[in-house]
C-alpha cells in the first residue's frame, strides 16, 4: 500500500522554533521565558492567516513537555514531542474555537484543568480562533485564565484581535505576528525547492510569494498547485496562468499612455483587460503598484531594495519608463489613484468609472496649479502677448485681491461730530458746481438729510441706475459721481 500524498504546509511545517519564518522577535521572547523559568499562565498570538501561529502553540507545547525540558529547543523524537505533533497527547488540548464558543464547552473545559497533567509536565490548552468565543463563554473563562491550577498554560490564537475582550486581553501576554516578508518567502520556497528537486525561476518564487501576501501556509499551499500543474519543471508563463498574475506589459502600456498624454490608447486597453479575465478592481490594485514602483526608481538612487520582487530586467524597464515623468507627476497619478480605488469598488458602472480615471490621468500634466496662476498674476511676465513699442494702451495694474472695507472710513454724514451747514438763502447750494458735472452727481456731504433723500429717490429712477440695482440685487450704501454715459434698459 503507497503512502499517502502529504501537502507542503503539513510536510514542512516548522517543528522548532529557529525553523518559524519571520518571527525573530516573537521566538527569542518565548525561547528566553523558557530559558529564565518564566512562563507565563496564559499566552494570545494574534496575527493574519498562515504566519505560524498555531504552529508556535504547539513548539511552546513541546518545548515545556519534553523530556529534555523545559527546554528552548525540543528534541522532536521523543514520545511526549511525538504525541504533540500528532494530536494525541492527553495532556494538551487543541480546541477550535468556532465550533466550542459556548458557555457549557468553557464549563466543560474549567472541569478538565482542575486535575494535574497525567504524563506530561503542563497541562496546555490551545484554543484556536479564540475571538468566535461567545461573550458569556468569555466571562466564564475569567476566574480560570486568572488563577489557573499550578502547572496549566493557556495559549490563545486568533486573527481577529478587536474582537477578543479587553479582560481577556488583560490576562495574557500578547504576541503580534508579522506578516512575513517577500524576500523570507522566496528564501523559504527556494529551500523547499531544493529539497524536492523543483526547477523554478526567481522571478516565479518572486510571484508565489506576491500572490501570497505574506502568508507561509498560501505560498506553500500555491507551490503545491504549481507542481500539479506543470510538474518539477515550473515555467514562469504556466505559473501567472495560475495566479491570474497581471501581465506586465499591460501595466507598462496604461503607464505609458499617460506619460505620454494619449487617452485614445485608455479605451482599447481597458477592452484588453476586460478580454484577458482580469477584474478591474484586482487590477487597479496592480497599477497603483505599478506607479508605486515608478515612484520609488525616480526617486531611490538603490531602488533594488525597496523593490526586492522585480527582476533586473524588470527594473531596468522600470527606469526607462520613469524617465518620462517627474516625481510631482508620479506621486499625483498615484494619489488619483488610490482615491479611485474605493469607488470603483463599488461603482454600477465599473469600466466607465475605471476608464474616467485613467483619462483624468493623461491631463493631469496639463493642469497648472493655484500657486502659479496667482504668482503670474502678480507678476507678470515683460514682453508677454501685446507688449511691445506698437501697443500704446496703458498697462493694466496686477489684479490684488479686494481687501476688506476699513472700519476707520465710514461716510462723512455717520462721523462723530459732523454738522450738516446750513443752506443757502436761495435753498440751492451756495458753492460753485464743477463744470463738466452730470445731472446725476450726488450733493455735498454736508447738505441736509432730506435733500440726498430726495437725490437717492431721484437717482433710483434713472434707467440705469435701475438696471444694474436689477442686475446685480443691490442697495444703496453710498453715492458717487457716475462717470460716463448712463447706461438704459435698451442696452
Amino acid at each position: 500500500m503507497t503512502e499517502s500524498y502529504q501537502i507542503y504546509a503539513l510536510k514542512y511545517r516548522p517543528k522548532t522554533f529557529e525553523e518559524m519564518v519571520g518571527q525573530k522577535a516573537v521566538v527569542r521572547t518565548l525561547q528566553n521565558a523558557i530559558k529564565a523559568n518564566r512562563v507565563g499562565q496564559a499566552y494570545l498570538f494574534a496575527g493574519m492567516r498562515g504566519v505560524g501561529k498555531t504552529t508556535a502553540a504547539r513548539i511552546l507545547a513541546k518545548a515545556l513537555n519534553c523530556v529534555n525540558g523545559p527546554t528552548p529547543t525540543p528534541c522532536n523524537v521523543c514520545e511526549s514531542c511525538e504525541s504533540i505533533r500528532e494530536d494525541r497527547s492527553i495532556d494538551v488540548l487543541e480546541i477550535d474555537g468556532a465550533s466550542n464558543r459556548g458557555i457549557e464547552d468553557v464549563k466543560t473545559l474549567r472541569e478538565s484543568v482542575k486535575y494535574k497533567p497525567i504524563r506530561s509536565r503542563y497541562k496546555v490548552v490551545i484554543i484556536d480562533e479564540v475571538h468566535m468565543l461567545s461573550r458569556e463563554a468569555f466571562n466564564a473563562l475569567l476566574k480560570t485564565l486568572e488563577e489557573p491550577p499550578p502547572g496549566t498554560v493557556f495559549i490563545f490564537a486568533t486573527t481577529e484581535l478587536y474582537k477578543v475582550p479587553a479582560t481577556i486581553l488583560s490576562r495574557c501576554q500578547v504576541f503580534e505576528f508579522k506578516k512575513a516578508s517577500p524576500r523570507d518567502i522566496v528564501n523559504h520556497l527556494n529551500d523547499i525547492a531544493t529539497q524536492e528537486k523543483l526547477k523554478i525561476s526567481p522571478g516565479g518564487l518572486a510571484l508565489i510569494a506576491e500572490a501570497s501576501e505574506g502568508s507561509i501556509r498560501d505560498s506553500l499551499s500555491l507551490l503545491d498547485q504549481a507542481v500539479a500543474f506543470c510538474g518539477e519543471i515550473i515555467e514562469d508563463a504556466e505559473l501567472k496562468e495560475i495566479l491570474g498574475a497581471v501581465n506586465r506589459d499591460l501595466l507598462f502600456d496604461f503607464s505609458t499612455a499617460v506619460l505620454e498624454e494619449k487617452p485614445e490608447r485608455i479605451f482599447a486597453l481597458t477592452a484588453t483587460v476586460l478580454d484577458s479575465g482580469y477584474d478591474l478592481r484586482i487590477f487597479m490594485k496592480e497599477l497603483v503598484q505599478h506607479f508605486r514602483n515608478l515612484l520609488v526608481v525616480k526617486s531611490v538612487k538603490q531602488p533594488e531594495d525597496r523593490i526586492a520582487l522585480l527582476s533586473p530586467e524588470e527594473l531596468a524597464r522600470l527606469r526607462v519608463e520613469a524617465d518620462k515623468g517627474g516625481e510631482d507627476d508620479f506621486l499625483r497619478y498615484l494619489q488619483a489613484l488610490q482615491n479611485a480605488e474605493p469607488g470603483l469598488r463599488f461603482s454600477s458602472h465599473p469600466q466607465i468609472y475605471f476608464e474616467t480615471t485613467l483619462v483624468k490621468l493623461c491631463h493631469y500634466r496639463k493642469l497648472v496649479s493655484l500657486k502659479d496662476i496667482l504668482q503670474n498674476l502678480e507678476e507678470p511676465k515683460k514682453g508677454g502677448p501685446g507688449a511691445g513699442p506698437a501697443d500704446s494702451r496703458p498697462s493694466k495694474p496686477a489684479w490684488t485681491p479686494p481687501s476688506a472695507p476699513r472700519k476707520a472710513d465710514p461716510p462723512p454724514s455717520l462721523r462723530e461730530g459732523f454738522r450738516p451747514k446750513p443752506p443757502a438763502p436761495n435753498g440751492e447750494d451756495a458753492r460753485p458746481s464743477p463744470a463738466g458735472r452730470s445731472p446725476l452727481s450726488p450733493p455735498a456731504a454736508d447738505v441736509p438729510p432730506s435733500a440726498r433723500k430726495k437725490f437717492e429717490e431721484t437717482a433710483l429712477k434713472d434707467p440705469g441706475v435701475r438696471s444694474f440695482m436689477d442686475k446685480f440685487k443691490a442697495r444703496v450704501i453710498t453715492i458717487d459721481e457716475l462717470k460716463g454715459k448712463p447706461e438704459t434698459e435698451e442696452n
